[in-house]
């Protein structure tokens, strides 16, 4: 009996985005025609252009849909003929919240020794995983403006942490670093100057009791920046808080090469999750077939791997790296040389070269 497909919510969105997602659904498709089975894609128009075509951000009615699906792939959301944040608010902000995707998974690893800005650091140094909570702190959105416009002007955002959103990202970075070789977690945050990460700390504590066979250590945020450039090698596993998160995962992928191989999982575990590359719309490479679509192809290789195909998903991620090793594909910016069709079409022939020869 044939196994029924994965059901894909797919969002080119804006800028770059429909471009790299082709590409990416490119692979996906090849993968599973290797791996013998099938998807099942409905796209969503949400972008700018929608926007200002029809005045529809994202409704509340598309949330429900993609509950019936397997996962979302969404390619990038941001466009500056808007005010700013009024899509990402609507697209990524809804799906992070409304879904509760408390979970933003960032592999950081260097595949290449020559994509490493780093001297004397490559494949083997760079290589460790952040979990960043991915629904509350200062992106929760408790705060506002008072005499706004005016000389007087006060403007307050909050950080928020919940003991239930702190324990369950701890707890699923415990699980991550569990299967890990290393088998190490640190805890970033800034306890030394924010009272409330002492919540953070207490709760690592209590619940690394649960995993004895997990060794720890906590770092300072500022400190852990300046450890990521120094040593990266000391990293196996980072939890942090929402905004460090951000700041830090864009620091690794610069590690990683750049933007253009940097992809995250957005999760909750065991429902509908969404995954992306996170560089952006880069609306002015849009239409031009420059931008590389890596980031892409590797976040559906995640999301191959969350919904259960692991074989198809290494398959995925062992020809991206022989294509970058070998330097058939020499960059993972816009300066490859090769445009965004022909980098998906070297992974598909690498993919299809490797299920000949297994």
């Amino acid at each position: 009996m044939s196994r029924p497909p994965y059901a894909v919510a797919v969002i080119p969105g804006d800028g770059i985005g429909p471009e790299v997602v082709a590409e990416g659904l490119k692979v996906m498709k090849a993968a599973a025609s290797i791996h013998g089975f099938s998807l099942k894609l409905t796209e969503y128009p949400w972008s700018a252009d929608h926007y200002l075509k029809t005045q529809v951000l994202m409704p509340e009615e598309a949330l429900d849909e993609y509950r019936q699906h397997d996962a979302v792939f969404l390619g990038a959301i941001g466009d500056p003929r808007l005010p700013i944040g009024l899509i990402e608010r609507a697209v990524v902000g809804a799906l992070r919240f409304r879904l509760d995707l408390y979970v933003n998974l960032r592999p950081i690893r260097c595949l290449a020794d020559h994509l490493s800005p780093l001297k004397g650091k490559g494949p083997k140094e760079i290589d460790f995983v952040v979990c960043r909570e991915n629904t509350e702190d200062a992106y929760a959105g408790v705060g506002g403006f008072l005499k706004k416009g005016t000389l007087d002007e006060v403007a307050i955002q909050e950080m928020i942490y919940t003991r239930r959103g702190v324990e369950r990202i701890i707890r699923y970075a415990y699980e991550t670093a569990r299967v890990r070789p290393r088998r190490k977690l640190t805890l970033v945050d800034k306890a030394n100057a924010i009272n409330a990460h002492d919540l953070w700390r207490r709760t690592f504590a209590e619940v690394g009791g649960e995993y004895p066979d997990v060794a720890t250590e906590m770092a300072y945020v500022d400190a852990a920046g300046m450890w990521m450039i120094k040593n990266p090698e000391s990293f196996d596993v980072i939890v942090t808080t929402n905004l460090f998160g951000d700041i830090l995962t864009d620091l690794g992928a610069i590690l990683q090469g750049g933007m253009g191989i940097a992809a995250s999982a957005n999760l909750h575990p065991g429902k509908v999750s969404m995954f992306e590359p996170i560089h952006g719309s880069a609306p002015k490479y849009r239409g031009l077939g420059k931008a590389n679509p890596l980031a892409a192809i590797a976040a559906g290789a995640m999301l191959l791997d969350y919904v259960g195909e692991k074989d198809a998903s290494a398959r995925i991620e062992g020809a991206v790296e022989r294509l970058l090793v070998s330097r058939r594909i020499s960059s993972v910016g816009t300066d490859s040389g090769l445009s965004t069709s022909q980098v998906g079409d070297l992974v598909v022939s690498e993919l299809k070269a490797s299920a000949a020869t297994a």
